[in-house]
């Protein structure tokens, strides 16, 4: 679905805000993108990339255990933890890279918060053939430590990022510092939906196989569409792949669900769309989250993935016409959920997606036993482990 009525643009909100020089770079990747998403050769190739190397598709799974514990609707997880990697981000990275092969790039610079995304993308850097180097906050770098070692693993040199909260918003100013440096044989490949256009339009049509294969799967499982959505939303790119096949069916409800952290005090969660303000950030305008002087605030999360300031500049519009529900979850519910799903399901999954299973959950006590919920289960939570077993035993003690 295009909502676009200006380049580059769904409402208000999107656009290109970034040097001329970066422009025409920006310019040249959207004219190529155009030519070759419908292009039969390069459609084909990453068709055959997605069965054959990412293991799609990937399953639409039912848990009659979680939907018998919490007495309501039906939930059904979109496994995209079970893709090649831990996450959804192995979609647009593929993507992003077989472009980037086409336009004689030999480079791929990057951020990444919870390292899913780094680590897709060096995955695909090394599927390609090409030089790969990732930004990383010191803190995330810290906290996701395996993913890290995955990273260098894979050949990837990893910038660990000194200043600021040293967490993803850093990281993103450190990558797209390093690419304006590099722009001639890089291609900046961004984590979600999110940047100057044409990114937001390019991450969410590659990420949306998501949708298209859950349409499809619920309707052979049940018969009709799910009552209702869920996707959890930094970013949100694993939300607008899920939306985008859902958005013209006025039946399907929609809910984000946004990172509440440990409450609503400026500083202690990154819910953008739930408190933010229009504002201009990495490159494009959307809502974000902005302290007393009108600056980019701090922002947190229990979530690497999620502690972004701002948010994809299609939420945003999505938020203002009213299609999709944004909603919060905190620090707490994100665990319990997390905790809940691995104990009646055998399903580990990662705290970015835990913030979606706690408010499936919550949704589908108000729901009939009829109903149906589909929520995406964008991440494993192998990278959370060492920090979720610390936190359960600090709790019991």
């Amino acid at each position: 679905m295009n909502n676009t009525n200006r380049k580059g643009y769904f409402g208000e909100f999107g656009g290109s805000f970034v040097p001329p020089e970066i422009q025409k770079e920006l310019d040249y990747i959207e004219e190529a993108y155009n030519k070759l998403k419908d292009d039969k050769e390069f459609k084909a190739e990453l068709k055959q990339i997605q069965q054959d190397f990412q293991g799609r598709p990937t399953p639409l799974y039912f848990c009659k255990n979680l939907s018998k514990k919490n007495s309501g609707a039906k939930i059904y997880l979109k496994r995209e933890d079970l893709n090649h990697t831990g996450a959804h981000k192995i979609n647009h990275c593929m993507g992003e890279l077989l472009l980037a092969k086409h336009l004689g790039k030999t480079k791929v610079l990057a951020e990444t918060g919870a390292g899913q995304h780094g680590l897709a993308l060096a995955t695909a850097a090394a599927y390609f053939g090409m030089e790969c180097e990732i930004h990383m906050g010191e803190v995330d770098v810290i906290k996701q430590a395996s993913n890290v070692a995955k990273m260098k693993l894979l050949g990837c040199t990893v910038v660990p990022v000194t200043f600021g909260q040293k967490t993803l918003k850093e990281a993103v100013d450190s990558a797209f510092n390093a690419y304006m440096q590099q722009y001639n044989k890089a291609i900046y490949c961004i984590g979600s939906a999110v940047g100057p256009h044409p990114f937001p339009t390019m991450v969410r049509d590659f990420q949306s196989i998501i949708g298209k294969e859950a349409r499809k799967q619920h309707i052979e499982k049940e018969g009709r569409l799910p009552t209702a959505i869920v996707a959890c939303v930094g970013g949100g790119s694993n939300a607008m792949g899920l939306y985008n096949d859902f958005l013209q069916d006025s039946a399907v409800k929609i809910y984000g669900v946004e990172p509440l952290g440990k409450g609503v005090k400026l500083g202690e969660h990154a819910a953008t769309i739930t408190y933010g303000t229009k504002g201009i950030l990495h490159g494009f305008e959307s809502l974000m989250l902005k302290d007393e002087t009108g600056e980019t605030a701090q922002v947190y999360s229990i979530a690497s993935g999620l502690d972004y300031p701002s948010v994809g500049p299609e939420h945003a519009y999505l938020y203002t016409t009213g299609r999709v529900n944004y909603v919060t979850a905190s620090d707490t519910e994100a665990i319990e959920a997390f905790n809940m799903l691995s104990k009646t399901e055998g399903i580990i999954p990662a705290l970015e997606s835990a913030h979606a299973v706690a408010f499936g959950i919550k949704l589908a006590k108000t729901l009939e036993a009829s109903d149906t919920i589909i929520i995406n289960l964008s991440g494993r939570g192998d990278k959370d482990l060492e920090f979720i077993l610390t936190y359960n035993k600090e709790k019991t003690n």
